[in-house]
């Protein structure tokens, strides 16, 4: 069978990670595992800012050397993901209307950005929650996932959206962008001491901020404001069963973890790097292996 090549005529990709705190991430597992049943060779490297001693501002430093040292590719996680964008030749029209970028690609000199959290979200909560009221929803973090959770929220059908974030102006920003985009009035912001009564009319709950993750545990907020009730989402997947998971669990609320997200933007990121069509149930597969769980 003849070897096919990717959208840079290579069979071979240098690809890696950027952000803050990755050393846990499965990213570099899961496409160096799909890429291998594709009979390509795929390197994927972590770009830590947090060990290299570099604040989130060296994010476009970074993507300049990763150019120059001829990587086809990156993905870029938290924090940078709304900085990059300036750093960029050309940006998707889906990931400009996000104002956050977790995909860059590298083609004829040229950096551009492309947007998969979105696309992942909105895979991930259809199959994990299905049926589910959808009327009101509380996001919680409008940050660069935030915004992209956001954006699927509001295309799977969410009727409104309460945006809430530490930094009320970046939650106020990310609102109005939303009602340009979806119409006025299907986004609002939320200040965190109105949470309580927001959440207690909330059909559902989305966490997107990075507390739970392995280097941030804890709880985003009271666990007291959940409710048997109110379904919770999940975008940290590592841990898997974040605290907050685990508290909404106990009380008998529907959750969704982190991982089937993380496997389908993964999976459109590959595709944009190699040209090649994933399979994600395959990558699902992969990515409970590697945790350690019975795979959905």
């Amino acid at each position: 069978m003849t070897e096919q090549s990717g959208p840079s005529g290579s069979s071979s990709y240098l690809t890696g990670l950027i952000g803050a705190g990755i050393g846990p991430s499965l990213s570099p597992a899961l496409h160096e595992r799909e890429a291998d049943r594709h009979g390509l060779r795929l390197v994927y490297r972590t770009l830590d800012i947090d060990e290299l001693g570099v604040g989130p501002e060296a994010v476009g430093e970074l993507v300049r050397a990763a150019r120059l040292l001829g990587f086809d590719g990156l993905n870029i996680t938290h924090p940078c993901k709304q900085l990059v964008i300036e750093h960029l030749d050309e940006v998707d029209p889906a990931a400009a209307a996000l104002g956050a970028v977790n995909t860059v690609v590298f083609r004829d000199g040229r950096a551009i950005g492309h947007n998969t959290d979105a696309t992942g979200f909105a895979r991930s909560f259809a199959r994990g929650l299905p049926g589910v009221a959808t009327g009101q929803v509380v996001l919680l973090g409008a940050g660069g996932a935030g915004a992209a959770v956001a954006h699927a929220l509001l295309t799977l059908g969410v009727e409104r959206l309460g945006v809430a974030d530490t930094e009320p102006v970046r939650a106020g920003a990310l609102a109005g962008a939303l009602n340009s985009r979806f119409g006025a009035g299907r986004a609002s912001a939320v200040a965190m001491a109105e949470l309580a009564p927001r959440l207690a009319a909330a059909d559902g709950l989305v966490h997107a901020t990075p507390t739970g993750m392995a280097g941030h545990p804890g709880l985003p907020l009271d666990a007291g404001l959940l409710r048997p009730g109110l379904w919770v989402a999940e975008v940290v997947y590592r841990p898997l069963d974040t605290e907050l998971l685990r508290r909404a669990r106990e009380i008998g609320s529907p959750t969704l973890d982190g991982g089937a997200m993380a496997v389908f933007q993964a999976a459109d990121a590959f595709r944009l790097f190699t040209g090649r069509e994933p399979d994600p149930e395959r990558m699902l597969a992969d990515l409970a292996e590697l945790v350690g769980v019975p795979a959905v």
